[in-house]
């Protein structure tokens, strides 16, 4: 059975926990992370040397970064609505998993930490206002891309779980926001799956 390390609430874990149960795994999950048990343990970093949740183990393979995990369990469980075989169609789902790691999370991460967290490390106004900015501009650009279905037409994807904690996260965090009409109607389509509903932690950003 997969073990996976970390906190149920976790954004990173919850892509990995909604995959699985997209797919329909069998995994078992250990509480680590923020007041649980710490990711500095030498147990933990002996699976994830990069010290952050999650971490998955299936047999002899550790894995750590969630958009990896996700595809590779997509991959090893031949799911190719999810992850495509075709290496034109895979590259596109893989594009929208990067540009969230990368642009969209690099975006909110101060807001989010001075807004939600109330962290006293993030409590500087013109960084807040400038997080703020880049992640209005962001959201702007999905908002741009989105169709009538999914992020990438009729099929859903993998694109389309890291994305959907991602809008999440832009809507439980509190400050003035543009009205996104296409984005909040794709929220609602993520809202009425199943995994989503097991998995996607309404109510937590």
């Amino acid at each position: 059975m997969l073990r996976l390390l970390g906190r149920a609430n976790s954004i990173n874990v919850r892509k990995v926990l909604w995959t699985c149960h997209e797919i329909g795994l069998d995994y078992q999950r250990e509480d680590w992370g923020r007041g649980f048990r710490p990711v500095t343990d030498p147990e933990f970093l002996a699976l994830n040397p990069f010290a952050q949740v999650p971490a998955l183990v299936d047999g002899d393979t550790a894995l750590s970064e969630s958009n990896t995990i996700c595809r590779y369990l997509a991959a090893k469980h031949g799911r190719h609505d999810l992850l495509p075989q075709e290496a034109a169609l895979r590259a596109q789902v893989e594009k929208w998993m990067d540009w969230q790691l990368s642009e969209l999370n690099g975006s909110w991460m101060y807001a989010f930490h001075a807004l939600s967290r109330n962290s006293p490390d993030h409590q500087d106004p013109a960084r807040i206002a400038e997080s703020v900015a880049a992640w209005k501009k962001q959201m702007a650009l999905l908002e741009s891309q989105l169709g009538e279905r999914w992020i990438l037409g009729e099929t859903f994807t993998l694109a389309d779980i890291v994305l959907g904690v991602s809008v999440q996260r832009w809507l439980l965090t509190p400050f003035d926001k543009p009205a996104l009409p296409k984005t909040e109607a794709y929220f609602e389509r993520l809202r009425q799956r199943p995994a989503y509903r097991a998995h996607g932690g309404d109510g937590v950003a």
